[in-house]
């Protein structure tokens, strides 16, 4: 399965949709990522604090695909801020994950009481100098924090990985976004814990078009033009995920599932229990 991708302000392409792989450890999170990849995902999405860099490694290796066709990330944790900090942190986690090169860094979030993300950000640009990293960005950040990488070091972020689901849809942070060149990345697209599935306005676009409620869920993000990064540990859920390509949501039903907005449903980074 050939997947859509979307260019990148600094040149490289990323692709439409992820796979999310918190929580996929061990034997049963290498066969999962393995299998995702078999089934044609080719974002890969983990992070040092999710302990599972060396799992996504060994999926990659068991794969039989050529590493240049898959598109990995990382995330730099907030604990690591600071210059050196960040290149001992990329080293730790490229051997973890047994790669030549990262597709994608990201800083995992602002962290922005140590107040050191310009910093990180400058040893990021370092590591993409070097090579050793294709894109640099950030995750949770706002557009006053971009801004300032921008006007401290010339270098704009090409992604921007946030919460962004129909309950908190971002239209302000993405409008930013969009002016600047940045590419959004959403993390729990689907409202993960809240009630959103749920919403009888998504069951019934489902069940006009004859598709499952993520999957249109998905499809508003990829109207949007933000890349969705579900995961999931169950292979026929991972395969709903990745086939929303093949149908569209019309203008009324976009702005229907627009309506949804509440605001965030999260005070903290569900993955790493980390204030926002």
């Amino acid at each position: 399965m050939s997947l859509p991708s979307y260019a990148l302000r600094d040149g490289n392409t990323i692709p439409a949709i992820g796979l999310g792989t918190y929580g996929l450890n061990e034997q049963s999170g290498i066969g999962a990522i393995s299998e995702a990849i078999a089934d044609g995902y080719r974002l890969l999405d983990t992070a040092y604090n999710y302990g599972n860099e060396d799992v996504v490694g060994e999926a990659i290796r068991r794969s039989g695909v050529d590493r240049s066709d898959l598109f990995v990330a990382t995330k730099l944790p907030g604990r690591h801020h600071g210059f050196d900090e960040t290149l001992a942190s990329f080293e730790e986690s490229r051997e973890r994950l047994d790669l030549d090169w990262l597709d994608l860094y990201l800083i995992h979030w602002p962290n922005p009481s140590v107040d050191k993300y310009v910093d990180s950000w400058k040893a990021m640009i370092r590591l993409r100098e070097k090579g050793l990293v294709r894109s640099i960005g950030v995750s949770n950040f706002t557009a006053p924090m971009l801004e300032r990488l921008e006007h401290e070091t010339g270098v704009v972020p090409v992604v921007n990985q946030v919460e962004l689901h129909p309950y908190f849809s971002q239209r302000e942070l993405r409008g930013y976004h969009a002016e600047r060149g940045i590419r959004t990345e959403s993390w729990s697209p689907l409202g993960r814990k809240s009630d959103l599935l749920n919403e009888p306005v998504l069951a019934e676009i489902a069940e006009r078009l004859g598709r499952s409620v993520p999957q249109v869920v998905l499809r508003w993000h990829v109207q949007l033009g933000s890349v969705p990064i579900p995961k999931s540990s169950q292979a026929e859920r991972r395969r709903a995920n990745l086939d929303v390509f093949s149908f569209e949501l019309s203008e009324a039903d976009v702005a229907a599932i627009d309506g949804l907005e509440r605001g965030r449903i999260w005070g903290a980074d569900p993955d790493t229990h980390e204030e926002l």
